[in-house]
């Protein structure tokens, strides 16, 4: 036991102890828990002497032992509270071991205990339950951070280092309680958007995790190996190509929330495993799209916070619609004073230049202008904004514009600085698709490693025809760092990738 520090070692002795009295530390029998803190603290009535029959369980947060009686804290998954323990109660009698061995000495805080009893309140009118059947439920061997307050009110020894709080999420959501708040406010977001679009007689739908081409986004992918096929397989990056293939296949509305994977870097708004729904939706256009994007997320917004602002940090964002709309050269042109809307590959590079933006030499025409606008425009979009109409360069996969050629039929909704959804109105033309592949494919040659791979299977799916389509797809992490009011992806993802640990 030489890597356990001293509480480690004196809880496993603990242990010991208890299995050595006969108690059993991690009992097989159900405890048939009847309600919880949060439900005892709203609705306790005094008068009324409701709740005189609690069956409650939870972690042992605190522990105030004094002589023949003592307060203890349970901490639910509602939060926390005041049990009342007495000897005789709980030991009624001649044996006292349960008191003065177990619960005055061989019980740690962090342990799991059931209580049955019944709800009063203190002389200092703190709703408390009265003890009178005490269980030991599970065994912690390792002790909680303990949060302290000095007289000055600074804290020592939070459990408060960002690495450590992903890493050991269980204990994070312990000692913080507000962070469940956050997973909780994620899964209402989910369930909003997905009440939005069953509505709308969508269907929710799987498609491939593992594929034999990856596409639909410009993006390193993960590859692995299937040894019984012994073929190479991707983690998809998106799942934009087999949707299409389920309106190819006549649905006229389909969406999926997915869990995504992309082999690029990692910050605060990047992790490489993510989640997006996309929606697919037959004989609509982007600009219906935009109309939808801006209802729904007005909507979540409301489920929420139940209004249609939201507070981000030092800024409040308000959902409500219409939202801004620029052109993407009209918002490159506002926030830097340069049109470069009829610019060729070396004059947009001059510009990047003058803007001091660097570029990697492997780059072509689209994504130039999108590190111009990444640098010089995103950030400065805070109040939820649609960004429309972008060079066909950038988008393989979008029509071509109906009044302005070069352009396609695309919007981005910038919140808070960040992209948050992507849309077209989506390219069924077979013959120019097949174009638009093979202009990625001279990209990959040049170095692009985020160019697309040629997908002969979705070219032979839209030969068979596919009906006007506008498609969506919304990052549901950033939008639940806005709708949480979070700082980082990290704090959105039960468990984000972390390097190895030491």
């Amino acid at each position: 036991m030489a890597h356990l520090s001293e509480q480690e070692i004196v809880r496993r002795q603990n242990l010991q102890k208890i299995i050595d009295l006969g108690i059993k530390p991690y009992p097989p029998e159900l405890f048939p828990v009847n309600t919880h803190a949060a439900t005892i603290k709203a609705g306790f009535q005094p008068d009324q002497k409701n709740f005189q029959d609690v069956v409650i369980a939870g972690r042992m947060m605190s522990n105030r032992v004094m002589g023949k009686a003592s307060f203890a804290e349970i901490q639910d998954s509602s939060g926390r509270i005041q049990v009342y323990i007495s000897r005789d109660e709980i030991c009624p009698g001649e044996d006292k071991t349960l008191y003065d061995q177990v619960f005055k000495h061989l019980l740690d805080l962090g342990d799991f205990i059931g209580v049955k009893g019944y709800t009063f309140l203190t002389k200092t009118g703190e709703i408390t339950i009265h003890v009178k059947e005490l269980v030991l439920l599970s065994k912690s061997l390792r002790p909680l951070p303990v949060v302290k307050v000095d007289a000055d009110g600074v804290v020592h020894d939070a459990f408060t280092d960002p690495e450590q709080r992903y890493r050991q999420r269980y204990v994070d959501m312990v000692v913080n309680p507000d962070v469940r708040r956050v997973f909780e406010l994620r899964s209402r977001m989910y369930t909003s958007m997905r009440e939005y679009l069953n509505a709308k007689g969508y269907l929710e739908v799987e498609t491939p995790v593992l594929q034999p081409l990856y596409g639909g986004a410009a993006a390193r992918p993960f590859v692995t190996h299937h040894n019984t096929l012994d073929m190479k397989l991707y983690l998809r990056i998106a799942n934009e190509l087999y949707l299409k293939r389920l309106i190819v296949g006549g649905f006229d509305g389909v969406y999926e929330f997915s869990k995504d994977f992309r082999n690029e870097g990692m910050s605060r708004f990047h992790n490489p495993e993510f989640t997006q729904i996309e929606l697919y939706v037959a004989y609509k256009d982007y600009e219906w799209m935009m109309s939808l994007v801006e209802e729904m997320l007005e909507k979540v917004a409301i489920d929420l916070h139940g209004k249609t602002e939201v507070q981000v940090g030092e800024h409040v964002i308000e959902f409500k619609r219409p939202w801004k709309r620029y052109t993407m050269f009209e918002a490159i042109e506002h926030f830097t004073g340069i049109d470069i809307s009829q610019m060729d590959e070396a004059q947009l590079r001059a510009t990047a230049r003058q803007l001091h933006i660097h570029l990697d030499a492997n780059i072509g025409k689209g994504k130039i202008i999108d590190e111009i606008f990444g640098e010089k425009c995103e950030a400065q979009l805070i109040q939820p904004t649609f960004i429309t109409d972008y060079p066909v360069e950038m988008s393989p996969l979008a029509k071509k514009h109906r009044t302005v050629p070069g352009l396609v039929e695309r919007f981005e909704a910038i919140c808070n600085g960040k992209e948050i959804s992507n849309a077209f109105s989506e390219l069924n033309d077979p013959i120019d698709q097949r174009e638009r592949f093979e202009d990625q494919l001279d990209l990959g040659k040049r170095g692009d490693e985020e160019a697309m791979m040629l997908d002969e299977d979705f070219l032979r799916a839209l030969e068979y025809g596919m009906p006007p389509t506008s498609g969506l797809g919304i990052g549901m992490d950033r939008l639940a760092m806005i709708m949480t009011n979070s700082n980082s992806i990290q704090d959105v993802i039960f468990f984000p990738q972390m390097k190895a640990e030491k």
